[in-house]
């Protein structure tokens, strides 16, 4: 009997044409200082490196700061908001991110009930299910995210570059799934995760290296969900986080040697 290793195993759930990388609906903004307004603010946050849920500088100054006007910089600011990229607070300021759904002091409680093993199994139970959703109900637009998002992290130069996008690709793939009570799950998971967790591991790599498993993996899922394949939506998506599983534990060993 022969015995596939885990990169098999992805691979032989057929795959299709790649929808190109650089895609994304920007439709909601005009072509002139509007399209400029929302490179200049993706630029400015993929600079900036800020850790989830850092406010932004109020919008005259973050106007001035990356040189639009207030009105190209609200339409981009409106376009993120969308995407789960960031979140706004009325009265309080734009923060980056995507919006909580629970309570921090909610949060906080189930956080303090759990643990990181037990983060990673309920990701197990409800990231496949959540991922064949996508693969019923995405539509172009989704798609062409999840591709920007696989596109980009690939071409992460920092590790929280990468998280950043890892993440967005995760709750993008929860979003196409166009199911409300879902999606508010999937967040309280996220926030729980941002909780709880197994420390910062750091290697001597700055960046994600070029082979990382990760990336063939977010190809091998966007590409079933893109097809409309269910079942290798969720079975890509369960390697995927096994995969991630196995690597998090085996650095969490090395570290405490």
């Amino acid at each position: 009997m022969i015995k596939l290793n885990h990169a098999d195993q992805m691979r032989n759930l057929t795959k299709a044409e790649i929808v190109g990388p650089g895609d994304v609906d920007q439709d909601r903004i005009d072509r002139n200082g509007g399209e400029s307004a929302l490179v200049q603010l993706r630029a400015y946050l993929a600079q900036k490196e800020f850790a989830l849920n850092t406010r932004l500088p109020p919008e005259r100054e973050l106007a001035e700061m990356i040189g639009v006007s207030r009105g190209d910089l609200r339409k981009a600011l409106a376009v993120l908001e969308e995407h789960g990229e960031l979140w706004r607070h009325v009265g309080k300021g734009t923060f980056v991110g995507a919006r909580p759904v629970a309570e921090l002091a909610s949060v906080a409680m189930i956080a303090d009930q759990t643990s990181p093993a037990e983060v990673m199994r309920a990701r197990l139970v409800i990231e496949p299910e959540l991922a064949r959703e996508a693969a019923l109900h995405a539509t172009i637009d989704d798609i062409r995210a999840l591709r920007l998002c696989v596109s980009s992290a690939r071409q992460a130069e920092t590790w929280r570059q990468y998280e950043n996008w890892d993440n967005r690709l995760h709750r993008t793939i929860a979003e196409a799934g166009k199911n409300a009570l879902l999606l508010a799950i999937f967040d309280t998971i996220n926030a729980v995760r941002r909780t709880v967790v197994w420390g910062r591991l750091r290697t001597e790599l700055p960046q994600p290296p070029v082979d990382h498993h990760s990336f063939e993996e977010h190809d091998l899922i966007v590409d079933a969900i893109e097809e409309r394949n269910l079942g290798a939506a969720a079975t890509r998506m369960r390697l995927h986080l096994q995969q991630v599983q196995t690597h998090l534990i085996a650095r969490h060993q090395s570290a405490a040697e």
